[in-house]
């Protein structure tokens, strides 16, 4: 069986109150969204719930549909390149989104799916069924009340996931032949020792924290209005306490920044809090950084931020 499925992002203003959503049909679809943020954060969150939310139907085919040329291409196209190159454009500057794409990435992995480009706003019956869920979601954000999230992916009746688990493990299983193979090209086989889920929530969060020093980054309004939390605020290096949306406005009109980043610590406080210690220098100086960063609805933002000068 194959799942087909519109996924689709909307923001009002792009950026504004943002919203996103995948639809099956009545029964099956999701949407969310965020007070601030942009179409392609948008699209590329559908995707990504979508795969999370078919996580238990793994043994079946996704059949995505999407209006954005950006989504298809990032996935399909582009990320292979990206990733060889760590995570960096062809110019050397970073990706943007970076996040959600890594995420998407590992969702990926054992999945089969496709990916086709439909027409927006042409009619396309699952297209505007996923449109008008986001769009809600955004008009939700706007007007301040609470979005409809929708029913889901519902997991099937026990038995039949029981079913589709023993099915997974099976079709996962190494082939004894091969694997007997395999064993008599080498002496002593060296098994890894798994990465587990702190380190990379820890490691993600160190190289958000980095993206937030890129100038490419610094300077668009709807990549920092998506990284940094609603609540956000900073205590600068002078001593000033900075609201998010002033600081926004400041770091837009003069993104530019020459400093080198010395990682000091980064510690998961609990299951959604990370704390990053980290010293810059530039032209100016050193100063001694701490950030705290939330995992919310599935993503880290940060919610404070200190800069302290160093003598």
């Amino acid at each position: 069986m194959t799942i087909t499925a519109a996924a689709d992002g909307s923001a009002l203003g792009n950026p504004g109150p943002a919203g996103w959503a995948w639809y099956v049909d009545e029964d099956h679809w999701h949407a969310g969204g965020w007070p601030h943020g942009t179409n392609n954060q948008g699209e590329l969150m559908a995707v990504l719930d979508l795969f999370r939310s078919t996580v238990h139907m793994a043994d079946e085919s996704l059949r995505i549909l999407c209006d954005s040329q950006y989504v298809i291409n990032c996935i399909t196209k582009w990320m292979p390149g990206w990733k060889r190159k760590g995570w960096k454009k062809a110019d050397g500057k970073p990706v943007l989104n970076v996040d959600l794409l890594k995420q998407i990435d590992a969702e990926l992995s054992g999945r089969r799916y496709t990916f086709e480009w439909v027409k927006g706003h042409a009619g396309h019956e699952l297209n505007e069924a996923a449109d008008s869920k986001a769009r809600a979601v955004a008009l939700a954000f706007q007007s301040g009340r609470a979005p409809v999230e929708g029913p889901g992916y519902p997991a099937p009746a026990a038995g039949t996931e029981r079913a589709a688990a023993r099915a997974r493990d099976e079709r996962d299983a190494p082939e004894p032949a091969r694997e007997a193979e395999q064993a008599g090209l080498f002496d002593e086989i060296v098994h890894e020792e798994p990465v587990s889920a702190a380190t990379r929530d820890v490691e993600a969060v160190v190289e958000l924290e980095q993206e937030l020093l890129s100038p490419a980054v610094r300077g668009d309004y709807g990549q920092l209005a998506y990284l940094l939390h609603p609540q956000y605020r900073e205590i600068g290096a002078s001593g000033r306490l900075w609201e998010r949306e002033e600081l926004i406005e400041e770091l837009v009109q003069g993104p530019e920044i020459q400093t080198r980043f010395e990682l000091v610590d980064a510690t998961p406080l609990a299951g959604d809090l990370v704390q990053v210690v980290y010293r810059t220098a530039g032209s100016s100086g050193s100063s001694l950084r701490s950030s705290l960063w939330q995992r919310e609805e599935g993503r880290w933002r940060l919610r404070f931020h200190q800069g302290t000068p160093e003598a």
